[in-house]
């Protein structure tokens, strides 16, 4: 398939700007709005765009819908030595995401290791945000969330479990190496990019309506069949990371978010673990191990010679720099979209749930 979308350019600025200025107008505080737009931004310009321009629209019509809490806070429910379980009210996805990532970092300090356990939060957008900053302050962190039902078990046909993101990552010269999945073998949000642009994926990525696996993202989303990651092995993962997330902040399950509603996601549970790896007696020698290893991966003989082995978030770190210089590529619809709740022309009515 051929793509025919427009693209845009936009600068970060304008972005964060534009940003600001819709959630201000919503009622969003100076501070409140500057972060969120921020994280918006900084996720575009890192190239996810499906958890950053694309997705803001998405994020706007929760928040008019009185499902995200524009300016509620977490409260602390439980803390015993380094755990810690919060609140968080249906606040704001990022706003609640940068709270609780903090927070690990703080407990990681004083204990070495810090978990914070989050429950009745909204979506966070994208986990590497959070992570990026962790690890660039020198901890290990690994993060999840539970997401409503949105991915069949392996062998099954109808959606029993969430695509629950995980992210892990690690201080890496001045930058980090960070993993940031979904348990799908691609993200709804990705998919949904892909078939804007008209285009097919890589790899297969889920069931047709005959049931025959295909790399066609609009039949994919039009059956709601993910393909797991790792088929079998990517269900019992998604599994295990939703108990997880319920059983250790108090919060709700897939189960629990998923009943009763319809394709309205919210009331989320997330885990959050940094460890303060300055304590460790090896400090010192732990940037040379990492760079022996990524030396060697590096080393890697390519199937395709034109492609180079990359590790986990080093292409991000390209695609932010080429964003940074030449402005952020948007589609043009998508920016429409965004422009028309800007002035005012757009209700959000045609902006689907999920």
């Amino acid at each position: 398939m051929e793509s025919n979308v427009s693209t845009i350019t936009v600068s970060p600025d304008e972005m964060r700007e534009c940003f600001t200025a819709i959630l201000r107008k919503e009622g969003f505080s100076a501070e409140r709005a500057v972060q969120c737009a921020t994280i918006f931004t900084e996720n575009s310009i890192d190239g996810v765009y499906t958890h950053g321009v694309n997705r803001f629209p998405r994020f706007m019509k929760y928040v008019r819908d009185g499902f995200v809490k524009k300016e509620a806070v977490p409260t602390l429910k439980h803390a015993f030595g380094g755990m810690e379980q919060w609140d968080g009210n249906m606040g704001p996805g990022p706003s609640n995401a940068v709270h609780a990532s903090a927070s690990a970092m703080r407990l990681a300090e004083k204990y070495g290791i810090g978990c914070v356990a989050l429950s009745n939060t909204n979506h966070w957008m994208r986990a590497g945000n959070y992570a990026w900053t962790a690890a660039k302050k020198g901890f290990v962190f690994i993060a999840w969330t539970n997401t409503i039902a949105n991915m069949p078990a392996w062998g099954a046909i109808d959606a029993r479990v969430g695509n629950n993101p995980l992210v892990m990552a690690l201080p890496y010269k001045d930058e980090a190496i960070v993993l940031d999945m979904a348990m799908s073998q691609y993200s709804l949000g990705h998919m949904e990019q892909v078939a804007m642009r008209n285009e097919v994926l890589p790899v297969n990525a889920g069931f047709d309506k005959e049931g025959k696996l295909t790399n066609d993202p609009s039949a994919i989303l039009a059956t709601r069949r993910l393909l797991p990651a790792g088929y079998w092995k990517g269900t019992g993962l998604a599994l295990l990371l939703d108990i997880l997330s319920a059983v250790l902040s108090g919060g709700l399950s897939t189960y629990d978010i998923t009943k009763g509603k319809t394709k309205v996601e919210y009331g989320l549970s997330q885990i959050y673990i940094a460890i303060d790896i300055s304590k460790f007696p090896n400090h010192s020698a732990i940037g040379a191990a990492v760079e022996n290893i990524i030396n060697d991966y590096h080393q890697s003989v390519p199937s395709d010679a034109s492609q180079k082995i990359t590790y986990p978030g080093e292409r991000v770190l390209q695609t932010r720099n080429r964003n940074l210089a030449n402005g952020i590529p948007v589609q043009k619809k998508v920016w429409d979209i965004i422009k028309g709740i800007e002035d005012g022309t757009n209700d959000l009515s045609a902006i689907p749930y999920t």
